[in-house]
């Protein structure tokens, strides 16, 4: 294996490259399990009783591929998918990959506003959808953004607010007027020939886009970031390649598809290796994730820690037989390391790792090997992947020792084409190839990294510079405390102040003062936060990164409230 030590003494890390990288399209890499593992179990959706070895999955992929062919779907259409985890998601992802169309992730917890907005931005001509998930009426939303639908003729849609979408394919036993039933339009396709799809196919290139990614919107209206085949096969390849996945491994997967942790590193990551995808339901229960990997002999499983803390909570957790599992990856945030001890003892995790990354990178650029020591795994993202390239810089874009705090940029076959339709933010975000993530982070000497905020968080307060990711490092050490997220809010006279919202571990009585007397005397004055609000929960992404523009928000209303 190749050296992944700084480059020149300098925060400057480049992964192995004595392995080529996949110049496969998705529909070539599906090809290429199906021969090698034809007969093995490709995916599990235990809510819906569905078994598909990996000639199954591909007959059903090309029954849908036929279908959107069928329904004048044509290579570089966008094609949304509007749904938690379902067996036709799955096959959209991959049948739309099949006809070179462009998927479109949008997420299951969106309503009117940001479905308009998303579909509108990429120009999705069509759209397939859930009927309904949780508190989300998915058909109601519809009406809503396009009214004309009750009364267009399915697949002829003409809306008003919506110019380029056509055609809109329901998830449901019985299509609402104006919608197509997705079992029609896979019943259609068994009439296209396969040659068809082998000669589209046969025109697609590695380098062609193949999804949209909306950014999480943590801060500010989503991006759509464009990612090519390249892109997110060779990113799947090598994460699972990171965790020693095989064709005897069962990965179970209760993170959401529409991300690119469900979608590259989960079912794609699978297809690289000939694993079985276990999938749990539609969307996360620590109770039906646990029974998954009991009852399904699961050797992985992915998730953010939240996640992992809940199936931790789950009473009686020795009753689920998790003697199979051993590895998968925790992301998303960072993972205290109590929680981590504990995933590795009570869960059998031994080789979990966590990994780094950002929508843009495909995702994964650093991932920890199955072997590091726990305290690696907790303080650091481990080591650069393969064929990628990351560098820390000042804010000269100098790029700093090993230890110094800057900003981390990435630059390899992992960095995504652009925006979609945003030249001008594409143009902010990549420069000579280097992606600028907008995190903070130190490289050691082993080349570890460590992520140490979001330049964008940093909170300016007198003077003093106060890395919001520092005191929430702190706050977890509080045994009452089960999480904490810190942010800043405007100060008339200091500029900012820094804020706390915490969430007390069960059973625990925690007051404001209780926090604040903790944090006095032991970290700089200055990082004491002014204002705690003891919360049940924060608000998170679908995919479980702590949204802190609403927190500041919701923060700067309360305190306006109480000054009048």
């Amino acid at each position: 294996m190749a050296d992944r030590s700084p480059i020149g003494g300098m925060a400057h890390v480049r992964g192995r490259s004595d392995t080529p990288l996949l110049e496969l399209t998705i529909p070539a890499l599906l090809a290429r399990a199906v021969a090698a593992y034809g007969d093995r179990e490709a995916a599990v959706f235990r809510a819906e009783a569905i078994r598909w070895s990996y000639a199954d999955f591909a007959h059903q992929v090309d029954r849908l591929a036929g279908g959107l062919l069928r329904l004048g779907v044509q290579t570089g259409d966008r094609v949304g998918i509007w749904s938690p985890n379902h067996s036709a998601w799955l096959m959209t992802q991959f049948a739309t990959a099949r006809i070179g169309a462009i998927l479109v992730c949008i997420n299951p917890a969106y309503r009117p506003y940001e479905l308009d907005y998303a579909l509108n931005k990429v120009g999705c001509s069509t759209l397939i959808t859930a009927h309904r998930f949780k508190t989300s009426d998915y058909i109601a939303m519809l009406h809503a953004v396009a009214p004309e639908l009750a009364g267009a003729a399915p697949g002829a849609l003409s809306a008003a607010g919506l110019p380029d979408l056509k055609r809109v394919i329901a998830i449901t036993d019985t299509p609402p007027p104006g919608m197509l039933g997705f079992d029609a339009v896979c019943d259609i396709g068994d009439e296209t020939p396969r040659a068809d799809l082998d000669r589209i196919g046969a025109d697609l290139r590695a380098t062609d886009p193949i999804n949209i990614q909306f950014t999480s919107g943590t801060t500010g209206r989503p991006k759509g970031a464009c990612l090519t085949h390249r892109n997110i096969v060779n990113n799947a390849n090598n994460v699972t390649a990171t965790l020693g996945l095989t064709a005897a491994d069962r990965l179970c997967i209760p993170v959401p598809f529409y991300h690119c942790f469900g979608m590259v590193m989960g079912t794609l990551g699978c297809v690289t290796k000939g694993a079985t995808m276990v999938v749990p339901g539609e969307g996360f229960d620590p109770e039906d994730t646990l029974a998954a990997v009991s009852e399904e002999r699961c050797t992985a499983l992915y998730g953010v820690p939240t996640m992992f803390v809940a199936e931790l909570g789950v009473p009686d957790l020795d009753r689920f037989d998790l003697r199979h599992l051993r590895t998968g990856i925790m992301a998303g945030a960072s993972c205290p390391i109590e929680v981590m001890r504990q995933v590795q003892q009570k869960m059998n995790m031994d080789q979990v790792t966590i990994a780094y990354g950002m929508t843009e990178t495909s995702p994964v650029s650093f991932q920890s090997d199955i072997d590091d020591p726990i305290d690696r795994r907790v303080s650091t993202v481990g080591r650069i992947h393969p064929h990628v390239e990351c560098k820390v810089v000042d804010e000269a874009g100098r790029t700093v020792p090993p230890g110094v705090q800057g900003e981390l940029l990435t630059r390899g076959y992992c960095v995504m084409q652009g925006y979609w339709g945003d030249e001008e933010r594409t143009a902010e975000a990549i420069t000579d190839g280097w992606m600028q993530t907008g995190d903070l982070a130190t490289i050691d000497t082993d080349g570890y990294c460590h992520i140490t905020g979001r330049a964008k968080d940093m909170i300016l307060r007198g003077g003093e510079n106060i890395y919001p990711s520092e005191v929430e490092a702190f706050l977890f050490t509080h045994q009452d405390i089960a999480q904490a997220q810190v942010f800043g809010i405007p100060d008339a006279h200091l500029g900012e102040v820094v804020c706390a919202w915490v969430v007390p571990r069960a059973g625990a009585t925690l007051t404001q003062e209780d926090v604040r007397a903790f944090c006095r005397g032991a970290i700089a004055h200055y990082k004491v936060p002014s204002h705690v609000h003891i919360k049940q929960t924060v608000p998170m992404t679908v995919t479980g990164k702590p949204q802190k523009f609403i927190m500041r928000d919701q923060m700067i209303a309360d305190l306006a409230e109480t000054t009048e």
